[in-house]
């Protein structure tokens, strides 16, 4: 941070130097034949040259990686805007028949047609230098901002044929910063269109769910109440299932007799095709996690589905991206930042983690090596117990002066959030009155079964959603809430804490299910009356939710209902 602060230090300065020999050389009479003229041309090169290596900044992170090198862009644009400014009011003030007319400077304007193309540009960086604050960025949003931005193209354009208008003999210079213009705007039309065409190299999802064995193959310990098990084809072979970044998986274990499903995210990068791994924490009441850590040992074969989720970055919906992770929620973050440097991705990267204590850092020695070897990864660590132990590092939780000291200009990137719930709804809060807009904040939360035969937990599951019907009976109808199936005529009493797919069992009807984690589609079916929530909905497209299709798996009810079934 403070060879970045010097660094801000010597743009600023030396952004300043032309000004002060310009003004130097006017005190001393050194502007030549005319004065005037010299010094118009010089701050019009001036705002050109800054302007130029505002847009040359991108290209430069995206060849070199030195995503650091972002902070100069702002400034550079400022002066750029301010030497545009000196420019005309040199004109205004010094070179016309009657100084700062504005009736003498509208006239020369319609007279000379360059005049008004470079008052044009002029007045169009005024919008982009009164936003140019954080402020203005987070009351604007990102998105808003980026594209007001995007008028230094048209200011640069309008600014290059002001000058080769203006010049009358010797049009070498003005073509020079044409061709240097032209070849940055190049560079993001090239850019563009690469990012608008699928990757070849880039990591699909299977068209199908996958489901088989697996192998454990190695078992470490990452902290005292977390281990990583990693798993691999029985026979050696690639693994059967292609995932994303951010995907989960789905073991199927037997548990004191009974059958259960838990869904665990995979942490490991989907460029090791060989192996995928889980990174689980014990929980005291934990009904998986304590299984997990007490009996599952190298060598032995589970039973996996695979994958799921739409929890994912790829690199290729963004340049940057910022990831905040609390605790355990690393996992997922951690899948796609080892994605990320594997393929030696050029965009910046913000990862934000907090932990309890410095025994709790899951993957700390991997994560700072990550940090020395990658420059565009800015790894912040806070801990909020981390009193009484040799942690130098932040202190506290995530805080909005945390994040606007760590990350800037944060409303500008998206960001992928995990970890508990009381961890992930305040921070979710921050980023909003930080101006992060909302469809910038992709969240997933841990959330603990509530019954240990059938609930899954681990992976993280997004807000529930809610299914709207065309009509809700009213109480009088049933006397009670009731789930009535629509076939059969059948009513059986709800129960607020089970879903559908339990509620119906209970009954002993039997209905399709295979994987009871929302992610199958096995288990759909049509609302016909009244409301439901549903924590997970991966198997839903957009056509289902508009015809009402629910999971049965997930969907609980605290209302009557009635199902096509």
């Amino acid at each position: 941070m403070k060879d970045i602060r010097f660094a801000k230090f010597l743009v600023l300065i030396n952004g300043g130097v032309p000004l002060v020999l310009l003004g130097w050389d006017a005190l001393n009479g050194q502007l030549g034949a005319n004065p005037v003229n010299f010094a118009i041309l010089t701050t019009g090169m001036l705002t050109l040259v800054f302007l130029m290596l505002t847009l040359l900044v991108t290209p430069i992170r995206k060849i070199t990686g030195w995503n650091w090198l972002i902070f100069s862009r702002r400034t550079f644009g400022l002066y750029a805007f301010f030497y545009g400014c000196l420019h005309f009011l040199i004109f205004f003030g010094l070179s016309l028949d009657h100084p700062f007319s504005v009736t003498t400077a509208l006239s020369e304007m319609f007279k000379r047609k360059y005049l008004f193309v470079g008052i044009t540009a002029l007045l169009l960086m005024v919008p982009l230098a009164v936003t140019s604050t954080n402020s203005m960025i987070k009351r604007l949003g990102g998105p808003r901002w980026r594209a007001l931005h995007k008028l230094v193209y048209l200011v640069a354009t309008l600014g290059v044929i002001h000058y080769y208008m203006q010049t009358k003999a010797d049009v070498r210079l003005p073509l020079t910063f044409a061709a240097v213009l032209a070849a940055l705007l190049g560079f993001r039309l090239v850019a563009s269109w690469r990012k608008s065409v699928p990757s070849q190299t880039a990591t699909t999802p299977s068209p199908r769910i996958w489901s088989g064995p697996l192998r454990i193959v190695s078992i470490v310990q990452e902290t005292p109440d977390v281990r990583t098990f990693r798993f691999a084809d029985p026979d050696g072979q690639p693994l059967p299932f292609k995932h994303q970044p951010g995907q989960y998986l789905i073991l199927s274990l037997l548990i004191d007799g009974k059958k259960v499903k838990r869904t665990y995210t995979i942490a490991s990068s989907p460029t090791q095709s060989s192996y995928c791994e889980i990174t689980v924490k014990r929980e005291e009441n934990g009904y998986g996690s304590r299984h997990l850590h007490e009996t599952f040992r190298e060598g032995q074969v589970v039973n996996v589905t695979a994958p799921a989720g739409r929890f994912t970055f790829g690199g290729t919906e963004s340049s940057s991206v910022v990831l905040i992770a609390g605790g355990v929620g690393i996992t997922p973050l951690m899948s796609i930042l080892r994605h990320l440097t594997a393929r030696q991705w050029k965009g910046g990267i913000h990862f934000v983690y907090s932990a309890k204590t410095p025994h709790d850092i899951i993957f700390r020695k991997e994560l700072e090596d990550l940090q020395k070897r990658f420059p565009n990864l800015r790894l912040h660590v806070t801990l909020s117990r981390a009193q009484g132990t040799d942690w130098a590092g932040r202190h506290g939780r995530i805080t909005a002066k945390f994040l606007n000291e760590a990350i800037p200009d944060l409303a500008m990137h998206p960001v992928y959030i995990c970890g508990p719930a009381s961890m992930m709804e305040p921070t979710i809060q921050l980023l909003r009155e930080l101006g992060v807009p909302k469809e910038q904040i992709k969240s997933e939360a841990f959330v603990a079964a509530k019954r240990a035969e059938t609930a899954s937990t681990g992976s993280g599951i997004a807000p529930a959603s809610q299914v709207a019907p065309s009509s809700v009976p009213s109480e009088e109808d049933f006397g009670e809430p009731k789930l009535t199936f629509l076939r059969t005529g059948k009513s059986v009493p709800l129960v607020s804490d089970k879903t559908l797919l339990e509620i119906a069992e209970d009954a002993g009807l039997t209905l399709d299910f295979e994987c009871r984690s929302g992610i199958c589609g096995q288990c759909k079916c049509q609302l016909v009356e009244g409301k439901v929530t549903m924590e997970v909905e991966d198997a839903l497209d957009a056509s289902d939710k508009s015809q009402n299709v629910i999971l049965l798996c997930q969907a609980k009810a605290t209302e009557s209902v009635t199902i096509d079934a």
